[in-house]
């Protein structure tokens, strides 16, 4: 799963590709509507790559998270993000057992399930490695010549 070039924009609904850097910001296009628009250097912008949720032991980063949900679910999407907050709490538990309840607040478990369903819809979410399968068939293929 590789979240590069994915975005949050702060303030603004859904999340972002990059397309291509300008003189004042960054080319983005909302990955729902497919709408691209400048996002201004003043604008907070995350990538989803550098985001991680606390745990009581340590951040874990978001796509752990991701490839957690979609280990849970099969691949399907997962519980709505404007479900019960009873229910999300539930659910994020199952998901990430041992996450700070003191620090992740139901906000920022509805933004990961929003997130989720997105990246799940676009055909985003895989749990695959890419950079796992080549050394795997590296490895199989020494050992068929060995």
């Amino acid at each position: 799963m590789d979240l590069k070039g994915i975005l949050s924009i702060s303030g603004e609904p859904g999340l972002y590709k990059m397309v291509s850097q300008s003189r004042t910001g960054l080319i983005v296009e909302q990955l729902d509507t497919l709408k691209r628009r400048p996002a201004t250097l003043s604008s907070k912008i995350s990538a989803l790559g550098d985001i991680a949720m606390f745990t009581l032991d340590q951040d874990v980063p978001l796509v752990e998270v991701f490839k957690a949900i979609h280990k849970l679910e099969d691949g399907g999407p997962c519980l709505s993000h404007k479900s019960d907050a009873k229910l999300i709490k539930d659910y994020f538990g199952r998901v990430l057992p041992n996450y700070d309840p003191e620090r992740v607040y139901v906000s920022d478990m509805k933004r990961v399930f929003q997130w989720y369903n997105l990246l799940q819809a676009k055909g985003l979410i895989d749990q695959e490695d890419p950079k796992a399968e080549p050394a795997e068939a590296d490895v199989q293929e020494q050992d068929a010549q060995d």
